[in-house]
């Protein structure tokens, strides 16, 4: 028999440890393909944003750095989690700023897609920062080392194309990016 949906039941929940930038959950959830009780884990944390950020001739502002997961630099966008309280722009344009020194009074957002559903509770929030300009000296935290790339936006289309960004939450972004300005579908392969 096919089922249009499978909607868990939770039959009881339960805090875990804060680890650093989460507080884990756990959640008894109520199979309903078998009635099994399960426990699972959910991070919960602040939505985050990120920005696919340009310059007035045509270069994207990326980063380059270190991911802890899997041991290696990635070259991604610039972004972070919001702050408590904090309006999705101003998480955006902040982030922005601390990581790169650069800031923008033109602003587009792309959308929100979640973080990690599989167990995690939050989403990220794609932007576009056009005619960014060098602000101030980047305000990095102390688990942050980030060097600045530039690239001409064909480049990082054919990059993003190529498969040579590993970050998903950079893909998505630049996917929808891509996708609203029509590069992605004007016949490039």
């Amino acid at each position: 028999m096919l089922m249009d949906s499978y909607n868990w039941e939770k039959t009881g929940s339960e805090n875990g440890p804060h680890i650093k930038l989460f507080q884990v959950r756990y959640d008894w959830m109520c199979n309903p393909r078998n009635g099994a009780e399960e426990r699972m884990v959910i991070l919960e944390g602040r939505d985050s944003a990120n920005v696919v950020a340009l310059t007035s001739d045509n270069q994207m502002l990326l980063i380059r750095q270190f991911r802890f997961g899997i041991g290696a630099d990635t070259l991604e966008l610039p972004g972070g989690l919001m702050e408590a309280g904090e309006e999705l722009q101003d998480a955006a344009a902040r982030e922005l700023i601390e990581e790169t020194g650069y800031s923008s009074e033109n602003w587009e957002y792309l959308g929100k897609v979640p973080s990690n559903p599989v167990f995690m509770d939050s989403y990220i929030h794609h932007w576009v920062a056009r005619d960014v300009q060098y602000s101030q000296a980047p305000a990095l935290d102390d688990g942050e080392a980030v060097a600045l790339v530039f690239l001409p936006i064909e480049k990082v289309l054919d990059m993003l194309l190529a498969g040579e960004f590993e970050h998903p939450h950079t893909v998505t972004a630049l996917l929808r990016f891509f996708v609203g300005t029509g590069l992605l579908i004007s016949g490039r392969k």
